[in-house]
């Protein structure tokens, strides 16, 4: 099991994320975290714990350091997000422990619309999208772009969201599922709430990124 720490330069800026490959891995999912998040929210090391169980790799970064993140507008800001993710997502395709590796993405919040944004501009690289509470509105020219399989996981009483990710869907073109979890708000808080958005995860990468599954 590989499990160490990356610090990736990228321009002038220095990001840290924490690369997991399980033993017998066939995959990695890359995180975008949303605005105001980071590497190190409960929330998505807790998903990524669960796909870890799945022999499934996890990479947790910051799109924004910690000085970025305090401009309210850098949070909004997609196409500064999805180059720092392209970048990153390029480093790990070309990085020896990942190189045999199908890649697929896990985005949150504004970190959704950066998912989306980079799976489209890396055609066959990006094999599968997973976003939770996710604003894909942000990016709304990609949903007729989007190739890969992508999963929408959304509070039901999340309600702009719910609406953004909606009409999203009914955009897409690719093959597309769109998952409500029952009495959830946008931080899946409730009780269960985040175990249902672990397991539909688990299953919509173990189906798209490992092969033998």
């Amino acid at each position: 099991m590989i499990n160490k720490i990356l610090s990736l330069q990228l321009g002038k800026v220095k990001l840290e994320g924490e690369l997991c490959i399980p033993e017998k891995s066939e995959s990695l999912v890359i995180f975008a975290h949303g605005s105001g998040s980071s590497r190190f929210s409960t929330r998505n090391n807790y998903v990524a714990s669960e796909l870890q169980k799945k022999h499934i790799g996890t990479f947790l970064f910051d799109l924004l350091t910690r000085e970025e993140d305090e401009l309210y507008a850098n949070r909004f800001n997609i196409d500064l997000m999805t180059d720092r993710l392209l970048s990153v997502t390029r480093f790990l395709l070309s990085y020896p422990p990942c190189i045999k590796l199908n890649f697929g993405y896990f985005g949150a919040s504004t970190g959704s619309a950066s998912a989306i944004s980079a799976a489209c501009r890396l055609n066959h690289e990006i094999k599968a999208v997973v976003s939770r509470g996710g604003r894909p509105d942000l990016v709304a020219s990609c949903a007729e772009k989007l190739k890969v399989p992508i999963l929408l996981i959304i509070g039901e009483n999340d309600d702009d969201v719910l609406e953004f990710n909606t009409n999203f869907f009914n955009i897409l073109k690719c093959e597309k599922k769109i998952e409500i979890i029952e009495g959830a708000t946008h931080l899946f808080e409730e009780p269960g709430a985040l175990d249902l958005v672990a397991k539909s995860t688990s299953d919509w990468f173990v189906k798209y990124l490992c092969a033998d599954k």
